[in-house]
């Protein structure tokens, strides 16, 4: 869309009425290396138009980055903080709500770092397009300069590490689900808030609540926000396999807030483990039958390393790096952690807490 269709936050609300005010909602727990970036570009906001206060809710940090929020709190009486008791996001999003002033919330992550214009352009957005949730473009960057980190970004940021319908990978337009989204606070409190039961994917399950009463989703490219990935290969698979568990924990909470896209890894890693089951099968037929019966295992497995191979090649030429040639066995990696994972929640039986 042209620059000139856009409108301004200033532009969009009557001057002569009051300013509507943006609660924007910090949920935080050992962030020390970026609580303050984060604080810093939200503090920073282009606010012309509108006001905004920001609720940092933390789950008892231990690391320094409640001292960090203090301090910037005590030079700015726009931030309020807030204990979170239960140490879980969806428990902080609801104390945020339960505690914020605004006519709109923005849930935000300390993680990210945000364009000056994101709330603004968020809130015309919302009153341009009618719609109740509306966030900006992200940006998937590497948490430093060490190889590890930029793969676990590559993986992440890519359409075949994580579909071409994740929020990271998503362009402007109506959609299912917002990242960092900008919100009408009473339609979410309609709803009920958060499920706390969910301590992943609770934003998927809220935003299937609110489309199933009508609400409309969108994502605007005219601002974004930077999203600092993990930074261990390590760290990576083991979010991919968490992620995975939780899929099923929330399918079987709320079966339409899941898409089929969540368990694209777990129908690969089924194949792979059906076909591998194949071929240890065939161990007392004969030879020939042997190998023939090794053909879908490695059909299953040399389709997803060519499919990885031609990301990682394209993901070479933009960053210009030699090290994306590792990619194929990192996406590998990542698929079949977060396929482990569904598998794994298929078989289990109650409640979880993974982190």
């Amino acid at each position: 869309m042209r620059q000139a269709d856009r409108s301004t936050a200033s532009e969009v609300f009557d001057g002569g009425a009051a300013s509507p005010l943006v609660s924007v909602i910090l949920a935080v727990r050992n962030e020390r290396n970026y609580i303050g970036d984060a604080l810093v570009s939200v503090l920073q906001q282009d606010n012309l138009g509108f006001n905004h206060e920001i609720l940092v809710v933390d789950g008892k940090s231990t690391d320094g980055t409640i001292e960090i929020v203090h301090r910037m709190a005590a030079a700015d009486t726009r931030i309020r903080v807030f204990v979170n008791e239960h140490q879980k996001t969806p428990f902080a999003f609801n104390l945020g709500l339960r505690q914020s002033r605004g006519e709109y919330v923005c849930i935000l992550g300390a993680h990210a770092v945000y364009d000056r214009n994101y709330l603004s352009s968020c809130l015309a957005e919302l009153k341009r397009t009618g719609a109740t949730v509306c966030g900006g473009l992200v940006e998937t960057w590497p948490a430093n300069s060490s190889l590890q980190a930029r793969l676990v970004a590559w993986v992440l940021g890519d359409s075949f590490g994580s579909s071409t319908r994740s929020f990271r990978t998503r362009k402007e337009g109506f959609v299912d689900g917002v990242n960092f989204p900008l919100m009408v606070k009473q339609a979410v409190i309609e709803v009920g808030g958060y499920d706390e039961q969910l301590f992943r994917n609770q934003d998927n399950e809220l935003n299937e609540r609110l489309r199933s009463r009508g609400h409309k989703f969108f994502i605007t490219d005219s601002t974004k926000c930077r999203y600092f990935a993990r930074s261990t290969v390590r760290s990576l698979l083991q979010y991919a396999f968490h992620s995975g568990v939780w899929n099923v924990i929330s399918l079987r909470k709320n079966r339409r807030c899941m898409g089929l896209r969540h368990f694209v890894p777990f129908i690969f890693v089924s194949a792979m483990v059906l076909s591998f089951a194949m071929i240890m099968g065939t161990f007392w037929l004969p030879e020939r039958y042997g190998r023939l019966s090794a053909l879908p295992f490695l059909l299953v497995l040399g389709a997803h390393l060519s499919c990885g191979t031609v990301a990682s090649f394209l993901v070479g030429l933009r960053e210009r790096s030699i090290g994306a040639l590792m990619l194929p066995f990192v996406f590998l990696g990542f698929h079949v952690s977060y396929g482990a994972g569904t598998l794994a929640g298929f078989c289990r039986k109650g409640a979880v807490n993974l982190e």
